[in-house]
């Protein structure tokens, strides 16, 4: 079961903010349905959101009216920045909706038609090769996980959160399906609960042992002993490995420091933005704050109280043991695994 693809000439995806008590699936026609989507976050996590946008543009194609080539071309790069301002700080977004923008500009084509069915292709491909490349990330990171290991993980990025599969979650699923027992430390993952409301979802249809902890007892776990290590996943790395993962990822990284847990991110190379020296750098999107005082309508302080919401937080390089990507595991010096990685040499 796909989280986002393609369903005659409209974008079919989960409902992410119906789960874990419906599993429910939308049906999007136009591409402004897409775009919001991805801002209310019925689609989310970054390969999630990628393919999500890859289906976008192709809608795009055919709600356009343009006869002529260069009209049709002009309404994607519209379409595409409507797209792209969604959601700022994932890079799989923008990296989807540039590579089929390149695709349209390539001046390979004078017919539209010719070019639409190229483009749902393309977006095709992408949503597939997600899928290939976390289950190779899977392989790749199920290593680091001893058998009888606890794993603390924060957030969600299994397959919901990718096309299928998964990427952090996705190594500790392909941990078990090899075999290990693991437990599963889940952070709820505030102010939306990812982390109990989705990952807590996907571990249950998978049969792997779980606990749900709030955020603030992360710190109580690995003081006992209780964390072998933490896996969590990535909206965007730069090229000396900052990255930018949802909030509440950088103190997990000190505090696994502090204690000697190893600390890794889980990311697909379109994820890896060499673009971008450091995590200074990396766009940082700042969520209504109701989110925060309002979760799911359901107000936990009153309405004028003041609040904010940033939705991710940058870990510095220096905290992380390592990256895995669907070439293997990038280690230091970053710069240079992280460059290797993205020109799909093995690690």
């Amino acid at each position: 079961m796909r989280t986002v693809g393609w369903d005659n000439d409209a974008v079919k995806m989960i409902d992410q903010r119906a789960l874990p008590w419906k599993l429910e699936f939308v049906r999007l026609e136009t591409v402004e349905a897409v775009a919001e989507s991805i801002r209310n976050m019925t689609v989310r996590g970054a390969p999630a959101i990628g393919a999500a946008a890859g289906f976008g543009i192709t809608l795009a194609a055919c709600q356009s009216q343009a006869r002529a080539i260069d009209g049709l071309i002009d309404d994607l790069r519209l379409y595409g920045d409507l797209l792209k301002a969604a959601r700022p700080t994932a890079v799989n977004l923008a990296w989807a909706v540039d590579q089929l923008l390149a695709i349209a500009a390539s001046g390979e084509f004078r017919n539209p038609d010719d070019l639409r069915a190229v483009l749902l292709q393309a977006a095709q491909q992408i949503a597939d090769d997600d899928v290939a490349i976390n289950s190779r990330m899977g392989a790749h990171g199920a290593t680091l996980i001893n058998d009888g290991a606890t794993v603390l993980h924060h957030c969600n990025t299994g397959a919901l959160a990718t096309v299928d599969y998964g990427t952090a979650l996705g190594v500790i699923r392909a941990a078990f399906e090899g075999g290990k027992n693991i437990h599963v430390l889940l952070d709820e993952t505030r102010p939306r609960l990812q982390g109990s409301r989705l990952s807590a979802w996907e571990l249950e249809q998978l049969g792997i042992n779980y606990d749900i902890i709030p955020d603030t007892a992360a710190g109580y776990y690995m003081q006992k002993g209780e964390v072998d290590i933490i896996l969590v996943g990535a909206d965007r790395v730069a090229a000396n490995g900052d990255f930018a993962n949802k909030i509440g990822t950088y103190q997990l990284a000190i505090m696994a420091q502090a204690h000697g847990i190893p600390f890794y991110t889980v990311a697909p190379t379109s994820t890896i933005d060499l673009c971008l020296g450091s995590g200074d750098l990396i766009p940082i999107e700042q969520r209504d704050a109701a989110e925060v005082t309002t979760p799911y309508g359901n107000p936990i302080v009153p309405a004028h109280f003041n609040a904010r919401n940033p939705a991710f937080d940058v870990t510095p390089h220096r905290y992380l043991s390592g990256i895995v990507t669907e070439h293997g595991i990038a280690r230091r010096p970053f710069r240079e695994s992280l460059r290797r990685a993205v020109a799909g040499e093995a690690l």
